[in-house]
């Protein structure tokens, strides 16, 4: 699973302070850093930027590539903004992103096309969140319809069925997996991505990794192809690159519904364990789950 590193974010308090004084050095610091994690994309989230947008995207695109050559998933609500990031990115950038709101569509879409560049497809319908899992596969056949009428071919689609938190609907967690099982029938030869950090949105802090780590299992065994993740959660880094087989080989069994001792588990198994088996749906959501 590719891996897109999360963390030049203007949410994030070094970062966001950095972007507005255009201060190149904590970003170009925090770009390198992500790099020699090994991930395969940098994500620049800017946000909406509605009064700089385009300027501020120009010069993070060019800041970061000063110091850094791994290509960029340019993020933020405004169009213009990627447009420009698009003109002065070297080599193949990645968009982030396109719902299926009309005036998104007639905005971002064709950026893909101009630029010759894939592009992440967010299910957020006109009506906002898809409800479950049918929604999602709707959704999914509009959006490819659309891309496909401008040109643009499913290999260059990445779509997002949006993960939602665990501790809010597990109907929902259990709706991506779903979903993603039945994605290459509805847009042959596309590719997949979430916002992996979603799942444990709202959980404490200690417990996050756990969340985010398991699902990411989940999501890959039925070919998720890439995560907006934490460059710097080195366990996720090496699930991702495959990893970590005998973690991989439980929390399957847990969704397999196969047999496990959990006195028979080390530690860290343990916590695989007890966590699949949330978000499979067999145990409540608590914050206190982890420990039995």
């Amino acid at each position: 699973m590719l891996t897109i590193a999360e963390n030049i974010n203007v949410m994030s308090k070094p970062i966001g302070p950095a972007m507005k004084a255009r201060d190149k050095k904590p970003i170009q610091e925090l770009a390198v850093h992500e790099s020699e994690q090994g991930v395969d994309y940098l994500d620049l989230n800017i946000g909406p930027a509605r009064k700089d947008g385009p300027e501020l995207m120009t010069w993070l695109v060019q800041t970061v590539q000063e110091v850094s050559k791994v290509p960029c998933s340019l993020d933020t609500t405004n169009a213009d903004a990627i447009a420009a990031g698009l003109k002065v990115h070297q080599g193949k950038a990645l968009i982030n992103s396109v719902t299926l709101q009309p005036d998104r569509m007639q905005k971002v879409l064709p950026l893909a096309k101009e630029f010759e560049t894939d592009i992440i497809g967010v299910l957020w319908g006109q009506e906002g969140m898809p409800r479950d899992e049918n929604e999602r596969a709707v959704h999914a056949v509009n959006l490819m319809m659309a891309a496909n009428e401008l040109g643009v071919p499913n290999e260059r689609l990445w779509v997002d069925p949006i993960v939602s938190p665990v501790s809010v609907e597990i109907n929902q967690v259990k709706a991506c997996i779903t979903f993603m099982q039945t994605l290459q029938d509805l847009v042959p030869g596309c590719k997949s991505t979430v916002g992996l950090s979603n799942i444990s949105n709202g959980a404490p802090d200690e417990l996050r990794h756990w969340l985010n780590k398991t699902y990411a299992i989940m999501l890959m065994r039925y070919g998720c192809y890439s995560a907006i993740v934490d460059a710097f959660d080195e366990d996720l880094l090496a699930l991702a690159k495959g990893g970590k087989k005998e973690v991989i080989a439980l929390v399957h069994k847990v969704m397999d519904g196969a047999a496990v001792d959990p006195k028979s588990l080390n530690p860290e198994l343990l916590k695989y364990y007890r966590t699949a088996k949330v978000l499979v749906g067999e145990t409540l959501y608590s914050a206190s789950w982890l420990e039995g």
